[in-house]
């Protein structure tokens, strides 16, 4: 047993309390890893608000990390102890019928199947005061040691800094595969962004990279244009500067809206002012914010009827344990930079702060 700090989340909207957690060790096709760093993502701010209805508490949040593996449990093959690993939020089993399909990306062990809230034998390996501690999508990197499933683990390059590719566990990933996968985003394209936290600016990144012709970036927090365009947007648009619909602005500016829209927020009207913002034939809208459990989004039929596309995107489309490995080597061979998403870099005691800032849009 391995005693380490983890922040967690005791109760609905409580902050986390950094503590000392028993971690215990791996069983059968299990992974201990020490987690060198995690990126704070709204989905973990999601968890602690309680929007999230089949959550157990207690439980250690955080699915966004980088980290070495410790030692493996008997039968593991795909890593052993020193290796640089990224844990996947969505796992990939390799045997169900999603993972055979070379089209698809889902797995039919991750969290939509089945909740993830305790290791896949049922069992916590976290105890805190006495008390089990539940998981988080198996993976609970706001924990200094964490045990996960062998198929929620990828093996990276052993250059690669954990400090930074830790954003490939989720948010540069989903957003950058939104792009180049989802909607494999043609060169010569218009595209339109809602919403630019880390997420939403990874699409504009994906965008470029594919060659699209003009990336318009939306969203209400002007400080995030700069960076936006920096990362390659063309335009940075407020809906708040405009007394019409935001989705009559941007089909004005393309003309008959654009080629691709991306919604990274997670809200009823902006998902509707997305749909409404692609072309009516061929365009493609691609959901990849999260509502709350039991909203509903109701939008005119006629969107759809002439063509357009609504689709969805789970983790950019990647089929995690190969794709993320790959990611990290384009990283390291500078295809990207995703150095550039990281504002602020805290030691664990301070992880309220970083919800705060994350809360605040800074």
């Amino acid at each position: 047993v391995i005693r380490c700090r983890a922040a967690v989340a005791w109760a609905v909207g409580k902050p986390l309390s950094v503590e000392e957690v028993e971690v215990a060790p791996p069983k059968a096709g299990e992974v201990r890893i020490k987690i060198v760093a995690a990126g704070i993502c709204r989905t973990d701010d999601h968890v602690i608000k309680g929007v999230f209805p089949n959550m157990d508490f207690p439980v250690i949040p955080g699915h966004e990390g980088a980290g070495i593996v410790e030692s493996v449990g008997e039968g593991v093959t795909s890593v052993k102890p020193g290796d640089k690993v990224i844990p996947l939020c969505l796992p990939n089993c390799g045997e169900c019928t999603f993972c055979l399909n070379p089209e698809a990306n889902y797995c039919l062990k991750c969290h939509f199947s089945e909740p993830q809230n305790l290791l896949p034998d049922k069992t916590s390996r976290f105890t805190c005061k006495g008390k089990q501690i539940h998981h988080y999508l198996w993976v609970s990197t706001f924990a200094e040691y964490t045990v996960i499933p062998e198929y929620a683990v990828a093996k990276i390059d052993s250059a690669a800094p954990l400090d930074k590719v830790c954003l490939l566990g989720c948010g540069f990933s989903t957003g950058y595969g939104a792009a180049v996968n989802t909607t494999k985003v043609k060169p010569g394209s218009t595209c339109a962004v809602f919403g630019l936290g880390g997420v939403g600016l990874s699409v504009v990144m994906g965008c470029k990279v594919a060659g699209a012709s003009r990336i318009i970036a939306i969203d209400i927090n002007k400080d995030k244009f700069a960076k936006a365009k920096q990362l390659g947007a063309t335009d940075c648009i407020n809906p708040q500067d405009f007394k019409k619909p935001i989705q009559e602005v941007v089909t004005e500016m393309t003309g008959h809206g654009v080629d691709y829209s991306f919604e990274v927020i997670g809200h009823v009207d902006t998902m509707t002012a997305a749909l409404a913002s692609c072309n009516m034939n061929t365009g493609v809208f691609v959901m990849i914010g999260e509502l709350p459990a039991g909203e509903v989004v109701s939008f005119d039929p006629l969107l759809l009827l002439t063509g357009r596309t609504w689709k969805g995107s789970l983790v950019g489309g990647w089929k995690t344990r190969d794709c993320i490995s790959k990611l990290v080597s384009s990283y390291l061979e500078k295809k990207f930079n995703s150095d550039l998403l990281i504002t602020h870099t805290l030691p664990i005691a301070k992880v309220n702060e970083g919800f705060e800032l994350l809360r605040a849009g800074k």
